[in-house]
């Protein structure tokens, strides 16, 4: 799957411009990157927009959910805010109704139903799709790289990262809501098992 443009999917030219604006609002937010910087949330666009062309969804509605779904996360890993799906909806209900945007409501609620461990579930195949998107960006060789990135941040050790592993990034394939997350999903998690096994091997001292 190619590196995707905002235009390989929206064509239509107010659309366009108001994505644009998303994008660039959504990446003043990070400072720095990271697990969770602005290469992040460009990775869930793609995914995002990948999916929602398979599944049928309003790719203007996603590409908005996209580009804001994280614009909090910097001020939950400060500790600024608890929840940065519901802090990060109620930034973007402001910027979107800023710009008399007519589907806030739909935006809004991906954003909001974004994070798989915590309430509301999402109920429109928009914030399905971005739910998905934001796993799958855990899993598979980007989600190795991340979880080590993560660790190296917070001084975990190999073996904390290889629990975080098995008690959370081999589950996330099951609790895909879109045939096409389903499908991605499968492959990437294939990738992890074999690379856990390989890491858990060497560690014991297999030549």
């Amino acid at each position: 799957m190619r590196s995707m443009r905002i235009e390989d999917y929206i064509t239509d030219e107010i659309s366009l411009k108001l994505i644009k604006k998303a994008e660039e609002f959504a990446r003043n937010f990070f400072e720095r990157e990271g697990t969770h910087g602005f290469s992040h949330v460009k990775r869930v666009f793609n995914l995002c927009m990948h999916i929602g062309k398979a599944e049928g969804a309003d790719l203007e509605v996603l590409a908005l959910a996209a580009f804001l779904h994280d614009v909090a996360r910097p001020l939950e890993d400060k500790g600024i805010v608890e929840d940065h799906a519901k802090e990060g909806a109620k930034i973007a209900y402001r910027f979107l109704t800023s710009l008399k945007y007519s589907k806030v409501d739909e935006v809004v609620h991906a954003i909001e139903a974004h994070r798989f461990s915590r309430p509301p579930d999402p109920r429109t195949l928009e914030a399905k799709i971005l739910s998905d998107a934001d796993k799958l960006d855990a899993i598979g060789a980007i989600g190795v790289a991340r979880v080590f990135m993560y660790s190296g941040e917070h001084g975990r050790d190999i073996e904390f990262s290889i629990k975080h592993f098995e008690e959370k990034i081999l589950k996330l394939r099951y609790l895909m809501y879109t045939h096409t997350a389903k499908k991605l999903a499968e492959g990437r998690n294939k990738f992890v098992e074999e690379f856990i096994d390989r890491l858990v091997r060497e560690i014991e001292g297999e030549l």
